[in-house]
């Protein structure tokens, strides 16, 4: 059974930075392809950011694209998503999801806020 727990989301103002993490626990992590979403306050689920198993391709929506930064530690189980620059609009719970084949997991998400 595979289990997701996203971490590292908080407060922080507008301009700034966080850096979630997304620990894996179940077997074969490297064979998750693994993504970020997220969802604000009376807001639809959007796609932030993608990487495939191997950690060598990685696609971004436009609007977080030379700001935020997927990557992946495979030894470590870990998913990753750098975000610098954030807005107040970014507010939301983000989520990171495993997909491989047919299998298809979500994590319980993680609060960000960007306030001053």
């Amino acid at each position: 059974q595979v289990q997701l727990v996203e971490s590292g989301g908080g407060l922080v103002q507008p301009g700034g930075s966080l850096k979630l993490s997304c620990k894996f626990s179940g077997p074969a992590f490297g064979a998750y392809a693994m993504s970020w979403y997220r969802q604000g306050p009376g807001g639809e689920r959007e796609l932030v950011a993608s990487i495939e198993a191997a950690g060598s391709t990685t696609t971004y929506a436009d609007f977080v694209k030379g700001r935020f930064t997927i990557s992946r530690k495979n030894y470590k189980d870990t998913l990753y998503l750098q975000m610098n620059n954030l807005l107040p609009e970014e507010t939301a719970v983000y989520y990171c999801t495993a997909n491989w084949i047919s299998r298809d997991y979500w994590g319980q998400g993680t609060q960000v806020t960007v306030s001053s």
